[in-house]
């Protein structure tokens, strides 16, 4: 079984389009039989995520720290549910033993798990796939900032390895058992000279 992480957003007041390919991932995600790990919530693509794993029979692990439990933002159809003290060891916790990571869209949090997860990759701290839902083409100005840290030397060509965007929930694994390997010597090139 693949364990992947999956980083998605807690807002209800979104699109629906949103709502939509997070359920068509979670229903690829059970099919390709991964456990999955996200942030406990029960709204927004949290909710949705954990709600079709749930009741698909797949196996959904939720990471949250304590004072979220403590304002009941906790899913209440969980069976396993792991409580952390901060936000950083929540991020530690959910990337831990997992064989990939799935950003759906989302608000800052989402884009702070996100951007922090690469940081790693670079630096070699984490080397496993990280796949960047693209729906609804909500992170093109992220592609495109990303685009712009190589194009101006922040980064170096190799690091264009480290995501892969897909626009359809139905290309995510294809796109997780496909991505390029990746070394923890990153580090090695991390800096452009």
């Amino acid at each position: 079984m693949k364990r992947i992480a999956v980083y998605c957003a807690s807002s209800s007041k979104i699109d629906t389009r949103y709502f939509s390919d997070a359920g068509r991932l979670a229903n690829s995600l059970v099919e390709f039989g991964a456990e999955v790990v996200y942030g406990g919530g029960a709204v927004g693509l949290m909710g949705k995520l954990a709600d079709t794993v749930i009741r698909r029979g797949g196996k959904i692990t939720g990471v949250m720290p304590h004072f979220m439990k403590d304002l009941e933002w906790a899913h209440p159809g969980l069976t396993d549910i792991v409580f952390v003290e901060t936000m950083h060891e929540r991020k530690h916790k959910m990337l831990e033993k997992t064989d990939g990571l799935i950003a759906l869209p989302g608000g800052t949090g989402t884009l702070e798990e996100l951007l922090e997860a690469i940081t790693w990759k670079r630096l070699g701290l984490y080397t496993k796939p990280i796949v960047i839902l693209n729906s609804n083409n909500y992170y093109d100005p992220l592609k495109e900032m990303l685009e712009r840290c190589i194009s101006e030397n922040f980064m170096n060509e190799k690091h264009r390895e480290m995501w892969e965007f897909v626009d359809d929930p139905k290309n995510v694994i294809e796109a997780i058992e496909n991505a390029p390997l990746w070394d923890s010597k990153a580090i090695e090139y991390a800096v452009v000279k």
